[in-house]
């Protein structure tokens, strides 16, 4: 079996001593004040002899794994896993690697990812959190273990938390629909108490209330389940349609919501946007095989995603630093699924 070449196998190849090379492996030549071309002869060396760093015992020293845990809904929806993406980008600027696990919505399967990410002595955690999560968070606030919240947060906890503006995001877009002519909207969302999905509700809501081209200015809302069927949504329009049958628009408040809606609307014979028109939350690569291009809101995943990192990484360094809640403005995205006035 090969020897593991180390630090001073390294040292004796280019003739420095091992101190020098520990400081530029562990990326702190300038502190040591390193030369450039030491510094990558260094790594050219350590590359070419296969060098491999211990990690258990780099993290027993330092008394950090340089790990840290991203625990979304669903890393298969496109929204998470994009972002998901940024955040592992982002985390490779600080050295970090990131283990991402999906919860499904449900609290029990959070705290069971939770206690296993623990037990791997990550050094903090990025979460969307589940409903009814209060106490896991408020739990891992107590450990003074970093933590930063994304998409989503608690207003009666005290975190960082890194969000797009639902509320405004959700106002502009069923404000665009009136101005385009629409009077009869309808909106399908979840059936949840977590903050960012009562937001987009809220903005709907208030967008009809604020607009005086509406005189109805009644909500017509369906809401289903996280673990919504095909025939949830279908079975929730047909409703909103029997209601109001000169409903005119629908605002879908996610944009796995909007898949179906889309498939439902077509068994139901509503052509978009002559019958109905519609704008989504969010965005999906399917929308595009769609046969009317959609108007939808793009969330900033960049910046969010670089931003919750950023922020984690301040609280592993400083543990007393304030905590840090930022809402980033989305922006409307206009095409052709809204009928008159889009361009």
């Amino acid at each position: 079996m090969n020897k593991k070449v180390s630090i001073k196998d390294i040292a004796q190849s280019v003739g420095v001593s091992t101190a020098l090379v520990s400081y530029v492996l562990n990326n702190k030549e300038k502190e040591a004040r390193v030369g450039k071309e030491i510094a990558q002869v260094i790594r050219d060396t350590a590359a070419e002899m296969g060098y491999q760093p211990n990690q258990i015992a780099k993290s027993l020293k330092t008394g950090k794994s340089h790990t840290f845990g991203l625990i979304v809904a669903d890393i298969s929806n496109p929204f998470f896993a994009n972002l998901a993406r940024n955040v592992e980008d982002e985390a490779k600027n600080f050295n970090y690697t990131v283990i991402f696990a999906s919860a499904d919505e449900s609290p029990k399967k959070s705290q069971n990812l939770i206690n296993i990410l623990t037990e791997r002595q990550v050094d903090g955690f990025i979460i969307a959190p589940a409903e009814n999560s209060q106490d896991q968070i408020a739990s891992i606030l107590k450990s003074n273990i970093p933590l930063v919240l994304i998409d989503r947060y608690f207003k009666e906890l005290e975190t960082n938390y890194v969000v797009t503006n639902n509320y405004d995001a959700s106002y502009n877009a069923v404000s665009h629909l009136i101005k385009a002519g629409h009077k009869n909207i309808g909106m399908i969302a979840y059936r949840t108490d977590l903050v960012h999905m009562l937001d987009r509700r809220r903005g709907y809501m208030d967008a009809l209330k604020d607009n005086k081209q509406l005189k109805a200015k009644t909500p017509l809302i369906k809401t289903v389940d996280f673990d919504f069927t095909q025939d949830d949504v279908e079975a929730g329009i047909k409703e909103l349609l029997t209601r109001n049958p000169s409903m005119d628009a629908l605002f879908f408040a996610t944009n796995t919501l909007t898949l179906k809606g889309l498939k439902a609307l077509n068994n139901l014979n509503c052509k978009v946007p002559d019958d109905i028109a519609v704008v989504c939350f969010d965005e999906s690569e399917a929308f595009d095989f769609f046969y009317s291009p959609l108007t939808y809101i793009e969330q900033p995943l960049l910046e969010m995603g670089k931003k919750a990192v950023q922020i984690l990484i301040k609280n592993i360094t400083d543990k007393k630093s304030a905590n840090t809640q930022l809402s980033i403005p989305s922006r409307l995205v206009v095409r052709q699924s809204c009928g008159s006035g889009d361009r």
